[in-house]
């Protein structure tokens, strides 16, 4: 059985807002609200959701870039979600993260190889000759020339520079890697390219990544389960044959159909979601889904479903499916 590295129970993150007229306290931005899965040893784990549903916020409370309101963040058996910047040292050696702008996450005021040394000498006494080295090596392990090692930010394309992000996050050894749409600022074909690179390195280094994206093409290509979010919370997480071919959430249902087909004589039948995302501020009572589903009905409106295991390893908030119990045999997965 593999190592569990990372084990995130009931997470919350909420944002406090304006005071209002005359002094009335402000209300809550609801981020993150009550979001737990968990990343074992070499394993990638997609997080997938419309903008603003809290993907990002997720990352960001593992990462201790911010601190949560509620929850709590299990690294290797520890309980970091409450330690202080000095106690949170050594984790931060084996958490990194490479960033979805790779222009803006890099200093552009210092070479392309005081970038990637720069968290490399915080933990590491290395002399001049050995960081040298070490850093050439990543260039050339992230698809760049050492001779590139002078340059500024500016002077690399948007793919090298994301290859420099992740140089970057190498320099430490990291176990697990943020990744927080790596590549949705890349062009197609630099896409590719990027999560190939990201997939050969996890296989070479024993990684383990927590891949953010909206991307769903990406995310099939690059992950072995998949976390599905909707304002603030997880509706359905399954490995990722079972999300791409049998989803059971009416919204991951709704998100794959979305998915244009390349096929002009293939007339695909879609769900169309009607309405709008509802304000994370002031998010609908039971299934925040239920004022966009088309299957609705009393119960979910009223009562907040739970996230159960209805199919092996295949979890899901929908009062509208049943546990593996209660199904006929033949419709379990595989």
């Amino acid at each position: 059985m593999k190592e569990l590295l990372l084990d995130v129970q009931g997470l919350r993150k909420h944002y406090a807002t304006q005071p209002g007229w005359l002094g009335r306290s402000g209300s809550k931005v609801l981020a993150v609200d009550g979001v737990s899965f968990s990343i074992a040893a070499g394993e990638t784990l997609g997080l997938v959701g419309e903008s603003g549903c809290g993907k990002s916020t997720t990352g960001k409370l593992i990462l201790r870039l911010q601190d949560p309101t509620a929850g709590r963040i299990l690294w290797r058996g520890q309980a970091i979600e409450a330690l202080t910047q000095a106690q949170m040292r050594p984790v931060r050696r084996e958490l990194q993260a490479v960033f979805q702008d790779p222009y803006s996450s890099l200093n552009p005021r210092i070479r392309a190889a005081d970038i990637v040394a720069e968290p490399l000498r915080n933990y590491e006494p290395l002399s001049d000759a050995a960081a040298r080295d070490r850093i050439a090596h990543l260039f050339e392990r992230v698809g760049l020339r050492p001779d590139q090692m002078v340059k500024y930010p500016f002077e690399f394309s948007g793919g090298q520079r994301q290859r420099l992000g992740i140089a970057r996050a190498l320099s430490v050894q990291p176990r697990l890697i943020v990744c927080d749409e790596p590549v949705s600022a890349l062009d197609v074909s630099v896409q590719a390219q990027v999560i190939n690179l990201l997939m050969d390195l996890q296989r070479e280094f024993h990684l383990s990544y927590l891949f953010i994206a909206h991307d769903l093409a990406v995310v099939e290509h690059i992950s072995h389960r998949v976390a599905v979010m909707y304002l603030g919370k997880i509706v359905e997480i399954a490995p990722r044959k079972a999300i791409f071919s049998r989803p059971l959430h009416p919204y991951t249902e709704a998100l794959l159909d979305a998915v244009p087909v390349p096929d002009p004589t293939v007339r695909k039948q879609r769900r169309v979601l009607t309405g709008e995302v509802p304000s994370p501020m002031s998010p609908p009572p039971g299934c925040h889904f239920h004022t966009r589903c088309p299957s609705a009905e009393d119960r979910c409106r009223r009562e907040e479903p739970a996230l159960q295991q209805v199919l092996p390893g295949q979890w899901v908030a929908c009062h509208l499916r049943q546990p593996a119990a209660l199904m006929q045999p033949e419709e379990a997965l595989p």
